[in-house]
């Protein structure tokens, strides 16, 4: 059977190059005479991979000294009750803007351990938006300034950080991760689930400063303290060995295919298709404000539920799956990371301008 183009917002494509290599690999990595699934993580092989893995990470987004990179286990939720933990321990302070679903989760996880604030919140449209930051609504002792910048489910990403001062500024990037350069300098921490625009499911990345580090409060378990793994190089606990391993595969190809400045041309070329199609089409609509579009999840709609549930189902059988939207904004959404070509967004264009033509 070949290949389809996989939209899904995630578990997601992984580039054909990456699963190649690591099939050539999957019973001998380089002459060792085992796979990497079955690999100690403390044997030099493996010590090796791991290294290697944030070495190129550091490369790619020129990531400075002055931070640690965490592969990590538990998925980008975890992190909604780790951070508080580890970082709202000075004034007990932190503000969040509720962009969508993920970043409603992480504030309400935070409420748990201390005061926190929403600052601004796009819900009143579901989520179609960023709202504008009112800066004299943000609290100044605060600990820390909370965003989820791109909004898998509802296609929203941030173009301009706000200007949170002195506090520090935490990002879950979990599906712009590596889709186009990033000034880590900042923020205090960067965080993502591998499974969008990285790696298989199972990893999560933090990104943190290491000022930050060491402060965790006395209640936090052991496996949610950053500075426990940060001292243990991310070898506290085994880590997910293979998904490190094709992490590391991804960012081989990604330094091989330009970084990050080439992947962003790519990403704008492939969204814009899509974009312009929308915006001219008299069947489909975006769903998010021009200004604040996506170039990575792309949800749209027409104006019948049975025209949504068709598209859904013949666009699966013509090979371009995982198209069906999220619940909450329903209609369709196709993810167009990284590993999707350009001519699988063609494909899906050409497809939907059929589609409008038969059903108009």
């Amino acid at each position: 059977m070949a290949r389809v183009y996989n939209f899904s917002a995630g578990p997601s494509m992984l580039p054909e190059e990456v699963l190649k290599k690591a099939a050539a690999e999957m019973l001998d990595y380089q002459g060792s005479g085992q796979s990497v699934m079955e690999m100690s993580h403390r044997s030099k092989v493996y010590d090796d991979i791991i290294k290697g893995a944030e070495a190129l990470l550091r490369e790619l987004m020129n990531i400075p000294d002055n931070y640690k990179v965490l592969f990590l286990q538990g998925g980008a939720s975890t992190q909604f009750a780790a951070i508080p933990l580890n970082f709202m321990n000075g004034s007990g302070k932190a503000d969040y803007v509720i962009t969508g679903q993920w970043a409603k989760k992480a504030y309400q996880e935070a409420q748990k351990y201390g005061e926190v604030k929403a600052v601004a919140s796009s819900a009143d449209k579901t989520f179609s938006y960023i709202p504008k930051l009112d800066k004299s609504e943000f609290t100044p002792d605060a600990d820390y300034f909370y965003i989820c910048m791109n909004n898998t489910i509802y296609g929203t990403v941030y173009h301009e950080l706000p200007d949170t001062g002195d506090v520090p500024l935490i990002a879950d990037i979990s599906s712009c991760f590596l889709s186009e350069p990033l000034d880590v300098t900042k923020f205090g921490m960067l965080y993502g689930g591998a499974q969008k625009n990285v790696a298989p499911a199972g990893l999560t990345i933090c990104i943190i400063r290491e000022d930050l580090l060491g402060k965790a409060r006395d209640i936090t378990p052991t496996m949610l303290n950053y500075q426990i793994h940060a001292d243990a190089q991310s070898l506290y606990n085994t880590p997910p060995c293979y998904t490190i391993y094709i992490c590391k595969l991804v960012l081989e190809w990604l330094k091989e295919n330009g970084g990050l400045e080439a992947m962003r041309e790519k990403n704008v070329k492939k969204a814009k298709l899509l974009y312009d199609f929308l915006d001219n089409s008299k069947m489909f609509r975006g769903t998010v404000v021009p200004e604040d579009r996506s170039l990575m999840n792309v949800p749209f709609v027409t104006d019948s539920e049975e025209l949504n549930a068709k598209f859904v189902k013949e666009a699966t059988e013509a090979g371009l799956v995982n198209l069906k939207g999220h619940r909450t904004v329903g209609g369709m959404r196709a993810s167009i990371y990284n590993a999707m070509p350009y001519e699988g967004v063609e494909k899906l264009v050409n497809f939907m301008a059929e589609f409008e033509k038969a059903n108009s």
